[in-house]
Formats: structure tokens, sequence, C-alpha cells
């Protein structure tokens, strides 16, 4: 394979609200900050470990207008982008680098109001797990995949 990929996809929550800042040619772009979590259990310890990922969230134009009239903090959404990295210079005059995600593609999952109202719910049950196996789902089985 001769070309290159640079995709990034994250699930995570927003950490503060979206930032626009507005253009003279009439475009825009918002940022804001995303976290994702990683939890595992300390073989020493036994005890559970969250580590939380930040990771800087840049949209465009229209795509920009829609996450700001519809997402706030704690609201939990599929990114899809790539990876930039941006070279800048601070008030001392050095080189400072930051890394952000160009979002290309989002896809609203749930409220920061949905997720702490399922909370006090009982978890639904997968209908599939309690169904029997439609005719369809074992000719599927059986047939012969390439893969």
């Amino acid at each position: 394979m001769s070309g290159t990929l640079n995709k990034v996809m994250l699930i995570g929550h927003l950490g503060d609200e979206i930032k626009m800042h507005y253009f003279e040619g009439g475009g825009c772009i918002g940022r804001f900050p995303l976290a994702t979590n990683e939890t595992y259990t300390s073989k020493q310890t036994n005890e559970r470990i969250t580590n939380t990922e930040w990771h800087n969230i840049v949209v465009r134009n229209k795509a920009a207008e829609i996450c700001e009239k519809y997402l706030s903090k704690g609201d939990k959404v599929y990114i899809e982008g790539r990876l930039k990295t941006r070279k800048w210079q601070d008030e001392k005059g050095n080189d400072r680098y930051s890394t952000e995600i160009q979002c290309n593609d989002f896809t609203f999952l749930s409220t920061k109001k949905e997720s702490e109202s399922n909370m006090g719910n009982t978890p639904v049950q997968n209908s599939m797990a309690t169904q029997k196996p439609s005719n369809e789902s074992i000719e599927i089985e059986n047939d012969d995949l390439p893969f």
C-alpha cells in the first residue's frame, strides 16, 4: 500500500461548552475539549483505575454552528476526523505545539441529562439474546464464506 492514512475516531464527553470564532468572510470554527476514558483493574491492588485523555476538537462552518446549537458540556458524541499539529509562539518567543482533531463527521449520542436519567434505570435487556435464531440466521451460519 503506497498511500497514507490520517484518521481518528473518538467517542467521549464534552469537557466544556463550544467556543466559537467568527471570521470576516462569514466562516467560523468551533473548539471544544473531548474526554475519553480508559478503565482497568490494577493487578496489584485489585482497584479499578480510570485514566482520562483530553482531545482538542475543531469543527468548521455549518458543522460548528450545529455543534454549538445542540451540544453542551457533558454530552456524549462520536467524532471522526484527522490529526493536525499546529506550531505557534508563546509570549516569550518559544515555539509551542498543539495537536487537534479536525472533525469532518460527528454523531450526537446522548445528552448529559439523558445519561444522568439512565443511571437510575435498570439496563434494557437485548431482545436478540432471548430470541431463538430465525431460519435466516441459520442459513447464514451454514453458508461457506471466504473469510
